[in-house]
């Protein structure tokens, strides 16, 4: 087959092995036959591990949704969804390969939450086989990719909404809005949290056996066919560079977004600088457990914390930031907000509360997603993909600053960190978490990551040197037949 220079197989080949299908070939019924408001949309999950599995039951309690399908590489996962689905008096077709679902009739609808590496593919090929689409976040693995599944879901017309399911959580669009309003004066900062306990993954002596049910080729898809080289296939992937993003592009996409959202949804950064490093564990994770990102917004500076380690040696406590773990706090002239999914409160600068915004509808995600289906009425969806898109572009962007970097001294990097507002404070509460946990970052060091410019609407860094290197990491090179492909 031929491969162009992204790695796209051309259009010909692709339909002569039976990769991707035409609009010509999606005729029967997957390009008529169109869920009605009175009609149940007929759902598959792609991908049952973890986040799919609990899908089958979110969706399946839906009004107006059935799923009827499911899908994965593992075989042993499938059988699991057959046995709990008879036990509720049901049965599912089950897939072990998506492009053989996408060819299904019987399909309206897909959920996706595969790993990381395979989402925008798999979304992409969905839309072009006539089926709407879920696709859990980031909703791509790197930023290129991201950009070519906003352009397919335009081309194609498809209902396609990100799993970032606090964007149906009313109660954080009324904080937000109330923020925006300039109640507290201007927003100064804006701060997120993934303060979120991850233990190592071990390290093993060489290649691992491929569990015997799973058929690797395609559970790597368009990632490389490398040998494993750790203990788990199943979720450790988080960790690794060539089909996850770290615990920034795992929880943080979460957060990010609602930084995204409170400013006003400004397309992207115009800086961006990572500092960090894995410490304590001697494992085979190669993405950081403890990370600072800094995001150089014209609204506003976001920073970004990720820490994987307790709040010291020997516990399992973890650290807070004015109470929040997992969120967000948004500092203005005359008061502060912190939160996050599960609600949150205004206060005023000396700390007293002043107003609650519970979280109110997150769960609802699901259901907006189905009715955006049966109505074809975008404005039910509730997380379009190009939002999905710009914000898991930031975390692609801070690990590209990280990846481009070098161990240096604490020194190298509070320096680069104090040019903006709240970041020599935020790099000091670094440091003394590490010191908490035994770790010595002047002999450890620290990486400290690229600063970088970046075009937010050409979505392309500027510069000399350090811009040439940082574009070549907006994607990837893709392992036939799993291309992203050039044209709809």
């Amino acid at each position: 087959m031929n491969v162009n220079t992204r790695g796209s197989i051309g259009r010909r080949q692709f339909l002569r092995h039976g990769v991707l299908a035409s609009a010509s070939v999606w005729t029967a019924r997957s390009w008529s036959n169109v869920a009605g408001a009175n009609s149940d949309v007929r759902v598959a999950i792609v991908g049952v591990h973890g986040k799919g599995h609990a899908h089958v039951d979110d969706f399946s309690k839906v009004p107006g949704a059935r799923v009827v399908a499911v899908c994965d590489p593992d075989r042993r996962l499938l059988d699991r969804e057959q046995d709990l689905a008879q036990r509720r008096g049901q049965r599912l077709q089950l897939f072990t390969d998506l492009r053989k679902l996408y060819e299904s009739p019987d399909i309206d609808a897909v959920v996706i939450a595969t790993p990381n590496h395979w989402h925008a593919l798999a979304a992409i090929w969905a839309c072009q086989a006539g089926k709407d689409v879920y696709v859990e976040k980031p909703i791509s693995h790197n930023v290129w990719e991201g950009r070519r599944l906003v352009e397919v879901v335009r081309a194609t017309g498809r209902i396609v909404m990100a799993g970032t399911q606090q964007r149906s959580n009313e109660g954080l669009r009324e904080a937000f809005a109330y923020l925006r309003s300039g109640e507290l004066g201007r927003i100064r900062l804006v701060r997120g949290f993934c303060y979120k306990r991850r233990p190592s993954i071990g390290r093993v002596n060489g290649p691992q056996p491929i569990p015997p049910d799973v058929d690797y080729d395609l559970w790597c898809g368009p990632a490389p066919l490398q040998p494993l080289r750790r203990r788990s296939l199943h979720y450790d992937w988080h960790w690794v560079w060539e089909t996850g993003n770290g615990d920034i592009g795992n929880q943080g996409i979460h957060e990010l977004d609602l930084c995204r959202w409170v400013l006003g949804d400004p397309p992207g950064p115009r800086r961006v600088v990572c500092v960090g490093g894995r410490y304590v564990y001697q494992d085979d994770a190669t993405t950081p457990n403890t990370q600072i990102a800094l995001f150089e917004f014209e609204e506003a500076p976001v920073i970004f914390e990720v820490r994987g380690l307790p709040m010291q040696a020997g516990m399992e406590t973890m650290d807070h930031y004015r109470g929040v773990r997992v969120g967000l706090v948004i500092e203005c002239d005359d008061g502060y907000f912190a939160g996050g999914g599960t609600g949150g409160w205004i206060y005023d600068r000396k700390g007293n509360r002043v107003r609650q915004f519970p979280a109110r509808g997150p769960e609802q995600h699901p259901a907006n997603f189905i009715r955006a289906v049966q109505t074809r009425n975008p404005a039910f969806i509730t997380a379009p993909i190009d939002e999905g898109h710009r914000s898991s572009t930031l975390p692609h962007l801070a690990n590209i600053s990280y990846r481009l970097g070098s161990p240096q001294s604490p020194e190298a990097a509070r320096r680069i960190l104090a040019r903006w507002p709240g970041g020599e404070e935020t790099f000091q509460r670094l440091v003394q978490h590490c010191q908490a946990n035994e770790v010595d970052l002047e002999r450890e060091k620290i990486v400290v990551g690229l600063v970088l410019e970046f075009d937010p609407i050409a979505e392309r860094f500027r510069g000399l040197l350090s811009a040439r290197a940082a574009n070549q990491m907006l994607t990837h090179e893709y392992r036939p037949p799993y291309v992203i492909p050039m044209r709809v």
